[in-house]
């Protein structure tokens, strides 16, 4: 039987593209593995620069390859960039919420000031500081991304843990004998999950585009792996004459970042029980006597 939250998901036209596009690239990463068309690697000269049609669905570039096979193959390095900054992500900002809301007053304190330190770095930056001493490569975007959104994550869930804490519900649990961590798992985070999982959509976004633009600048993907952003930085310089090559990789970080911010919106309004309320009161006709 399908959940309850995927229906009301499914309901919801955003929802729905960004899910049909978030599979999409999921699926396209995965069939990558084992199949792309042609060889993303493999350089034709006798076919450099040939148009859309068959069998190169989407052309090829400069050197003969075809961008329909580099663009599956870069949805592998956004999938696994995405996903890892989001677990990342999600460890640091819970881990940074409960520590700044659930302990003692010295210790949120703390908490709080590091946030605020934290948050005044701009993670493009950061990454870009890190991948100049340790060179780049996809785990210092996923680091640099999960750490910065982590500390995001915090600033907004805290707040909204501390509000759900003073809430009877919470108070009656702890009275029975709930240990804070079990009030943790079994009130506090399902009750702020809404607010939470749209910073996350929305730091998973932002992973897929600090990948694209470390890689466009060199200081993330190596140039043996497949990127959009590298794929990109390739064939910028001929959009002059081929302008129709860089709309692909361009289209496909658009659509990619879209789906994700709209995955996040929906799924918030499938698990927001305050929100479907609200929604339903504007809905309902007013009678008028």
């Amino acid at each position: 039987m399908t959940p309850l939250w995927l229906r009301r998901l499914w309901a919801t036209p955003t929802g729905r593209f960004g899910l049909v596009v978030v599979a999409v690239i999921a699926l396209t990463a995965l069939v990558s593995l084992f199949w792309t068309p042609f060889d993303p690697q493999a350089s034709r000269v006798q076919d450099r620069w040939l148009g859309p049609g068959w069998p190169h669905l989407l052309g090829t570039d400069d050197t003969g390859r075809d961008i329909l096979s580099l663009i599956m193959s870069g949805a592998r390095t956004t999938v696994f960039v995405s996903v890892g900054a989001g677990v990342v992500a999600t460890v640091v900002g819970i881990a940074l919420a409960a520590l700044g809301a659930l302990t003692a007053r010295w210790l949120r304190e703390a908490v709080s000031v590091l946030v605020d330190i934290l948050i005044a770095f701009p993670v493009l930056l950061i990454a870009m500081m890190i991948s100049s001493v340790w060179g780049g490569s996809l785990w210092v975007v996923i680091w640099a991304v999960g750490i910065g959104f982590g500390v995001n994550i915090a600033r907004v869930t805290r707040p909204e843990l501390r509000r759900v804490q003073q809430s009877d519900f919470v108070l009656a649990a702890r009275a029975s004998g709930l240990t804070p961590s079990q009030s943790l798992a079994r009130h506090l985070l399902p009750n702020v999950a809404p607010v939470f999982i749209v910073q996350l959509s929305w730091s998973m976004a932002v992973a897929v585009l600090a990948e694209a633009g470390l890689s466009y600048l060199g200081f993330g993907a190596s140039v043996v792996e497949p990127s959009w952003g590298l794929l990109l930085a390739d064939l910028q310089r001929y959009i002059g004459v081929h302008p129709l090559s860089v709309i692909w990789p361009g289209l496909t970080i658009t659509l990619t970042v879209l789906a994700l911010n709209l995955l996040g919106d929906g799924l918030r309004e499938a698990t927001d029980p305050t929100l479907r309320h609200r929604s339903a009161e504007t809905h309902t006709p007013a009678v008028v006597a």
